[in-house]
């Protein structure tokens, strides 16, 4: 595991040195688990290995919208079980999702809100993290119904998942308060795997996946700080 105090000074410095959070990882690997996919970084549009996770789907009719990237199924079964053994029950709503399905998500909230808020809540096609196989939105059993939202955050479950979800190598992708950050609003329900070491660090120094990347990506660091020798030199 890295060193949380080497950690906290290049987030420090990285913060000092960055203005904005819109930077460009080039050539991202579709396996990766800690490949970043947000509005400026699109999926690799490539195919990738899914399978379906043993676990209860939202609703029988959800079951086939729940597929996974093998290493993300696994993780997320044991998550499930986890919350079972505390007495909880979790259940799948939505896992990979295609560019076409993200499509028309996208243009159905286009249909009830401005354009404004739709990108704040929802990925454009080709920018979903749901693409990558990586995620998954979840609910509780005593909440069924109430749907993806904040008050999922105040349930049983949902302080739960917050948590305990690092230990399973996920993370609550889109916390409160970091929509700055993410580009997205809070978002208790969306969970993402990274690994259970990333996800040990990233709970432990409570910050967003953005800002992990660019402490643990020295290369990109470095690329960035030349970018910004290159401009002030101009």
């Amino acid at each position: 595991m890295l060193a949380m105090r080497a950690i906290a000074a290049l987030a420090m410095g990285a913060a000092m040195m960055f203005e904005s959070w819109a930077f460009i990882m080039p050539h991202q690997d579709p396996t990766d688990t800690l490949i970043l996919v947000n509005k400026y970084n699109r999926a690799p549009a490539v195919p990738i290995t899914l399978v379906k996770p043993d676990i209860p789907p939202t609703r029988e009719a959800l079951s086939e919208n729940i597929y996974m990237q093998p290493k993300a199924a696994a993780a997320l079964e044991e998550l499930f079980a986890g919350a079972k053994a505390d007495g909880l029950t979790l259940l799948a709503t939505s896992g990979f999702r295609s560019y076409s399905t993200q499509k028309a998500i996208f243009e159905r909230k286009l249909e009830t809100m401005s354009e404004k808020a739709a990108n704040a809540s929802v990925a454009k096609p080709g920018y979903s993290e749901h693409q990558t196989g990586l995620a998954m939105d979840v609910e509780g059993l005593s909440s069924l119904g109430i749907g993806l939202v904040d008050d999922f955050g105040e349930t049983p479950e949902g302080k739960w998942l917050a948590e305990n979800c690092h230990e399973y190598g996920f993370i609550i992708r889109y916390p409160k308060g970091k929509t700055d950050i993410t580009g997205y609003i809070y978002e208790p329900w969306h969970v993402r795997y990274v690994g259970k070491e990333a996800a040990a660090e990233i709970a432990a120094l409570d910050v967003t996946l953005e800002e992990y990347i660019l402490m643990v990506r020295g290369d990109r660091v470095k690329f960035l700080e030349g970018e910004n020798a290159d401009e002030s030199a101009e």
